[in-house]
């Protein structure tokens, strides 16, 4: 790993790519930054030179993708139905490449309990928890994660749904919330200390990781407002962090990204322990946002790589977990990811 070398040595042929969905918006609680984030890569594509258009699943239907002769799709979709392995499914059977890792790698990621019975298998440190079904239940996990404590959705990005609680009273209102995002809720030992994200481009043994960013926000709550539309919240990047900890914190990252078998690019989420300074893997983002505040594309500029470039490059990894053969063995027929 060396977050400093050269990510876009080889040229990429714009043209080369072919017509390109760039796949945003969609149904989830994240519509509204997922339009954002497609609004900005399908800008910085087409001044690439890329033939990409705009393709929303909520307002087309997704199968109008191959019809129209799309090429690639470049997913900025976030949270469910997009960054869950549905789409990429989808992808799959149409044998269209797209962004960012497969079918089960996504939904592995998206979901925060598989994801985290991953890491604590392969020996890798995140905060210990408990799925819940009740706000009696969501007692219990204070009781035994002791306080304060965090609650939230299993599959929702960007903070939604989540509660940080300390006392009893509180568990029932913050079940009922998250679980109205999603039935299956995740409460999670809280972690005080430094928050700290870590971008990873590339597959297997060829992945990197790029340059810590540290956040810093004010009252400590990185919500949804502080994510995405504040001008409080710090980003700190170099991160300040002694090296030797910056290094040790990327190497866990990328495990975490090789654990769960990623590819293309990802974002990984961790908490440093104030008093321990041991890291704790949170999450990993598999459909990274690309908006104003993104945290990506920050990165990238540190390691010289620029916006228009870091899209560029994610767009030429496009791939498919299992390409179709051209014809289905012992049949004659043509598969649906060849034309016709």
């Amino acid at each position: 790993m060396n977050s400093n070398a050269n990510l876009s040595a080889n040229p990429i042929d714009a043209r080369a790519l072919g017509k390109v969905a760039v796949l945003l918006g969609g149904f989830s609680a994240e519509r509204e930054v997922s339009l954002m984030s497609g609004q900005g890569v399908l800008a910085a594509l087409q001044r690439s030179g890329v033939d990409a258009h705009a393709f929303d699943p909520a307002e087309r239907e997704l199968w109008q993708l191959k019809g129209q002769g799309f090429a690639r799709a470049f997913i900025t979709l976030h949270g469910r139905f997009g960054e869950d392995g549905t789409v990429q499914g989808a992808l799959e059977l149409m044998g269209i490449p797209y962004t960012g890792p497969g079918v089960l790698s996504s939904s592995l990621s998206m979901d925060k309990i598989m994801s985290k019975r991953v890491w604590r298998a392969e020996g890798l440190p995140t905060p210990d928890w408990r799925q819940v079904r009740s706000g009696a239940e969501t007692e219990a996990a204070l009781a035994a994660l002791g306080a304060p404590m965090i609650v939230k959705p299993a599959r929702e990005g960007s903070t939604i749904g989540l509660s940080k609680i300390s006392h009893a009273s509180e568990c029932a209102q913050a079940y009922a919330l998250a679980a109205q995002c999603d039935p299956e809720v995740l409460c999670e030992q809280y972690i005080a200390g430094d928050e700290v994200t870590v971008a990873l481009l590339g597959q297997g043994a060829a992945a990197q990781a790029l340059p810590l960013i540290r956040i810093q926000v004010p009252g400590g709550n990185y919500d949804y407002e502080h994510k995405y539309f504040s001008d409080e919240t710090q980003y700190l990047i170099p991160s300040g962090l002694p090296a030797a900890e910056e290094a040790a914190i990327q190497r866990l990252a990328l495990q975490a990204y090789q654990s769960l078998d990623c590819r293309g690019w990802s974002r990984v989420d961790v908490m440093i322990d104030a008093a321990t300074r041991r890291p704790y893997l949170l999450e990993l983002n598999s459909s990274p946002g690309m908006t104003g505040h993104s945290l990506v594309p920050m990165a990238a500029r540190a390691v010289g790589l620029s916006y228009e470039a870091l899209c560029l490059q994610v767009l030429a990894s496009a791939s498919l977990d299992n390409p179709l053969p051209t014809a289905l063995p012992g049949t004659g027929i043509r598969s649906a990811g060849q034309a016709q």
